[in-house]
């Protein structure tokens, strides 16, 4: 097996390094203590092909394959997992739901705003009562007889949602049909009917804005269906599988954080007259730290190399994803304990790390779901 990348991976791999570090790095926890939305930085990632990493060069993207897009994200998040966030969504669903399955002006209209950063997009599927069970939605989109859909409704949870400009909806057009009752719109934030409410106070990746969203008739247009009626649960169960492949990338980033600095803490850090990376206690830490974090790595590449392959790759996302998190959350949590004291401190970014570490075995599909997926896939018993 090869696990060697191209030139033109490695090229991007550190464009969104050099970012990173000269750009998000510094300002992280600024954006962290105040929940600033860190636009001058998305903007910056965009100019640079960061926020449409696999679209296409005629649609304004970076034209490149899902294995660059682990490689970006993991430094991006390696900096601030918050950003991380916002560069996923836009990279894994909105981007994707439209190329996917938009129409030829769709993909002109608002995946060129996005991949390059002059708009923010952001992806509607969550309410307040169907986290994880995305078919007891209540948003409803009713048709009408010239052909519009009159939107009335609430979405929880949606990343970018304060800012966004385009927003991937999900919304029921056919509560007798269950699943196949969903329909997939593209909603434009400026029109009349369109609400945000109150945004979340979260324990991490607090700079990437989350809020409430309300739809109070709101009129989306024949051309703003994206896909077929009918056809949204698909292609948003579609979308989560490249989701996780993305968040899987954020959480090895902030494993990677969490580790590095655990790494050179104890080659430095004394007691007893010794350093305390010489103990074998630590000693043991550094070692299954190491062990799952290359795990987390290279089944989070094994996901994406998949996907470009064209093969389908919805349990090895869902591998990746759980992998990762749970390895993010350990690794982060044997940091902050190796750190001691300093290590709960808010002067060093382990806390941060710890609490940005938790979003990712929730978001886009918890542990629990990505078990359940792994395992019915395995099984094929539902």
């Amino acid at each position: 097996m090869d696990f060697s990348f191209s030139d033109e991976q490695l090229m991007l791999q550190d464009v969104a390094r050099r970012i990173a570090q000269e750009k998000i790095g510094p300002s992280a926890e600024h954006h962290d203590a105040t929940g600033e939305y860190p636009l001058e930085n998305i903007r910056l990632l965009g100019e640079n092909g960061l926020m449409g990493i696999e679209v296409p060069v005629e649609y304004g993207g970076a034209g490149m394959d899902p294995v660059s897009s682990v490689l970006a994200i993991i430094e991006v998040s390696a900096a601030d997992a918050a950003h991380a966030t916002i560069m996923s969504v836009n990279n894994s669903l909105f981007c994707n739901a439209v190329l996917s399955h938009g129409s030829e002006e769709q993909k002109q209209l608002y995946v060129r705003a996005i991949a390059e950063g002059r708009e923010i997009g952001a992806f509607a599927l969550t309410e307040s009562q169907s986290g994880s069970d995305a078919t007891a939605m209540r948003c409803r989109a009713v048709k009408q007889a010239d052909g519009t859909y009159v939107i009335n409704g609430q979405k929880s949870w949606i990343t970018s949602g304060p800012v966004a400009r385009y927003i991937v909806l999900f919304a029921m057009t056919d509560p007798s049909q269950g699943a196949r009752g969903i329909t997939a719109f593209m909603i434009d934030t400026t029109r009349p009917g369109f609400g945000r409410g109150k945004t979340e106070p979260k324990l991490g990746v607090r700079a990437s804005a989350t809020c409430e969203i309300e739809f109070q008739d709101y009129v989306a247009r024949a051309e703003d269906v994206i896909g077929a009626e009918g056809q949204g649960f698909k292609i948003a169960m579609g979308l989560l599988d490249s989701g996780r492949i993305g968040i899987a990338a954020q959480a090895v980033g902030i494993a990677r954080a969490a580790y590095e600095a655990s790494l050179a803490y104890v080659r430095e850090r004394k007691s007893f007259g010794a350093p305390i990376g010489s103990f074998q206690m630590i000693q043991a830490k550094i070692a299954d730290m190491k062990c799952k974090l290359d795990a987390a790595l290279l089944l989070t590449l094994r996901a994406a190399w998949t996907k470009a392959q064209g093969k389908r790759f919805s349990t090895e996302a869902a591998v990746a994803k759980l992998t990762a998190s749970e390895a993010a959350m350990w690794i982060a949590h044997q940091a902050v304990q190796i750190h001691g004291g300093m290590g709960y401190s808010r002067e060093m970014p382990l806390e941060r790390y710890f609490r940005d570490a938790k979003i990712t075995e929730i978001y886009e599909g918890t542990s629990e779901i990505q078990r359940l997926v792994i395992a019915r896939n395995e099984t094929g018993v539902r």
